[in-house]
């Protein structure tokens, strides 16, 4: 596999180890393993939905976790209190952990554990400083105003002095 290395490109770049790590989660991401299966479905303009296939775990046996806009799920099967001889074991019932990179302003707002499946529902909550706004234009008299304002603010400033 060929390795890229990004350090020349970060040298004069400020504030963005953040891509740095997600590139380095994207190279690693090949030799991630693959249990437990999931989809990630889109639900709505803001909503998404993650699908895992745990079966065999309860609600007890499953954690998760945010930090750093880092979902991680994990399971650990209890261990069985009756010890029964198992002939062929098809329901893998091991140790998991699986890491989602959530963007920003992605909240978890709950999960879900039914047939098997583990449902994690995801939204988009954009703060609404953050929101694009309009702003109005207006004309002669709106000029004025700004200009009043402008005029008054280094008077008020030599005043609190």
């Amino acid at each position: 596999m060929t390795g890229y290395d990004f350090a020349p490109l970060f040298r004069t770049a400020i504030g963005f180890d953040r891509l740095a790590r997600l590139a380095d989660s994207a190279a690693s991401a090949a030799d991630a393993p693959s249990y437990p299966p999931y989809n990630i479905e889109k639900t709505g303009e803001d909503t998404y939905r993650i699908t895992m296939a745990v079966a065999g775990f309860g609600a007890d046996d499953i954690e998760m976790v945010v930090k750093d806009n880092t979902l991680v799920v994990s399971g650990r099967v209890a261990a069985e209190t009756a010890k029964t001889e198992v002939l062929y074991r098809g329901i893998a019932g091991r140790a998991f952990e699986r890491r989602f990179v959530l963007a920003d302003h992605i909240v978890v707002e709950g999960a879900d554990l039914r047939n098997g499946l583990l449902h994690v529902g995801l939204k988009r909550v954009v703060p609404e400083a953050l929101k694009p706004r309009r702003i109005a234009i207006g004309g002669a008299a709106a000029s004025q105003a700004i200009a009043n304002d402008a005029a008054a603010a280094p008077q008020s400033n030599a005043q609190a002095a």
